[in-house]
C-alpha cells in the first residue's frame, strides 16, 4: 500500500453516516471514509454476528472493543481481543469473521 495525495487531517467518526450490513446472522455497521483509494472503516458487529461470505481482500484490522473469531478457509481460527490486530495480504488465506458478544473494529483495506 502506498499512502500519497492525503493532506492532513482529522476523522471524527460519530460524523460519518453509518450503513447497514446483514451478515447471515447478526448486522455489521460500517462507518467508511476513503483516502485517495485505501479504504478505511469503523466497523461494529452486533452480538452474533457471523459473516455471509468468506473474504479474500487484504486487510489490517484492530480489534478496539469485544471479541472476534476469524476463521481462515484452512480450518484455523484467530480470537481477537482490544488491542490485538491482524494483517492478511489480498488474494491471501480467505477469511470470515464472527462474534458471540459483538465487537468493534478499525480496519484499513
Amino acid at each position: 500500500m502506498k499512502m500519497a495525495n492525503i493532506p492532513f487531517g482529522v476523522t471524527n467518526w460519530e460524523n460519518i453516516a453509518p450503513e447497514t450490513h446483514d451478515g447471515e446472522q447478526g448486522q455489521a455497521i460500517w462507518r467508511t471514509a476513503t483516502f485517495d483509494g485505501i479504504r478505511v472503516r469503523m466497523v461494529e458487529y452486533s452480538p452474533g454476528y457471523i459473516a455471509d461470505h468468506w473474504c479474500s481482500k487484504g486487510h489490517i484490522l484492530l480489534c478496539l472493543e469485544g471479541e472476534l473469531q476469524t476463521e481462515l478457509d484452512d480450518g484455523r481460527t484467530f480470537t481477537l481481543t482490544p488491542g490485538v490486530s491482524y494483517q492478511v495480504a489480498d488474494g491471501a488465506e480467505a477469511h470470515r469473521s464472527s462474534t458471540v458478544s459483538g465487537a468493534k473494529l478499525f480496519i484499513v483495506d
